[in-house]
């Protein structure tokens, strides 16, 4: 049974932020990919939500999540989730070379703050 796909606030807007940056860095059809990509991968997590694997982080916030990798080329991004048994919810999708417990915490956007010079 395929689960319904609810996508949270901060899912929609990671997958903008990223979009925005392969356009700008990358090129259109670059970006038109990454969508790609993460929509087959999110429709493979709701026909088979048990792909991807458990997160076990410190943080209550984060507790229950499980991430997924995106389909290559973009299999360094990673997409974190709940599911039950009729919905699969999108928390977040990012890169996976982040500091994951700070970063999922954050709102969207935030690691441009990072690369600020001091």
């Amino acid at each position: 049974m395929r689960l319904a796909v609810r996508k949270s606030e901060f899912f929609l807007a990671d997958l903008d932020v990223q979009f925005r940056w392969y356009e700008t860095e990358a090129s259109e059809e670059v970006a038109l990919r990454y969508l790609t990509a993460v929509d087959r991968t999110v429709n493979e997590l709701a026909e088979r939500p048990d792909l991807g694997r458990p997160r076990h982080f410190e943080h209550p916030e984060l507790q229950g999540l499980r991430s997924s990798l995106a389909v290559r080329p973009f299999h360094l991004h990673l997409i974190f989730y709940r599911h039950d048994e009729t919905t699969l919810d999108l928390v977040r999708v990012m890169h996976g070379a982040r500091d994951l417990p700070r970063r999922l915490r954050q709102p969207p956007g935030a690691e441009e703050d990072d690369l600020a010079p001091e």
